[in-house]
């Protein structure tokens, strides 16, 4: 049975050292070819010293993934903070979303392409982390059934399902200076949401 990863009194910027370093080698190398010595060496430490914050390699993929949640969270977070129109908060965070997924980091990188690397009761706790991420954003769609702002005939859970979708995979094919820009995409992917789900309030 996978031992539960345990609590360490690791400092915040050490954590955030560490996973940085791992979350490098695993863009660049992959999850499954990078090992603990290689992750250590990276981090000018002892395999021991890795292995006493991280019982295992998952361990480490999971808390990673744990760090890049939190980053999206307070991403969004920020982004529609002190907004009380919700329409616009759903706007913003779509924009902090997709500012975070083309941002260069690789830890995003790994967050959306190697916890399909994950088994068992890691990837289960993957998904749990994940689902904290979608009630940000079931919470916002909800906000707008209870003020009418979409129809009552959208399905929630579709809605976010695809969007959340649909807005990762500008990921795998967005670039800097290519033919649409982020801002374009952030409005084509607002008219057309606005258009298809959002009542019309005009007049």
């Amino acid at each position: 049975m996978r031992k539960k990863r345990q609590s360490t009194p690791v400092a915040q910027a050490d954590r955030q050292f560490v996973l940085a370093a791992a979350a490098r080698l695993f863009r660049e190398q992959g999850y499954e070819r990078t090992t603990v010595k290689e992750i250590a060496n990276a981090c000018d430490m002892l395999p021991g010293s890795l292995h006493y914050r991280y019982q295992a390699k998952e361990d480490l993929l999971v808390d990673l993934m744990c760090l890049g949640l939190e980053q999206a969270s307070a991403a969004v977070s920020s982004a529609v903070v002190g907004v009380s129109d919700p329409a616009e908060q759903l706007r913003r965070g779509i924009n902090a979303h997709l500012q975070l997924l083309v941002s260069g980091s690789d830890m995003v990188y790994v967050l959306l392409f190697e916890w399909r690397s994950l088994r068992g009761a890691a990837r289960q706790e993957m998904i749990t982390l994940r689902d904290r991420y979608e009630a940000l954003w079931a919470a916002m769609l909800k906000l707008l059934v209870d003020q009418g702002v979409i129809r009552k005939d959208v399905d929630l859970d579709l809605l976010r399902l695809i969007g959340l979708g649909a807005l990762n995979w500008v990921a795998t094919w967005f670039r800097e200076g290519g033919r649409y820009s982020l801002e374009e995409i952030g409005t084509f992917v607002w008219t057309m949401i606005s258009g298809a789900v959002l009542e019309d309030r005009r007049g």
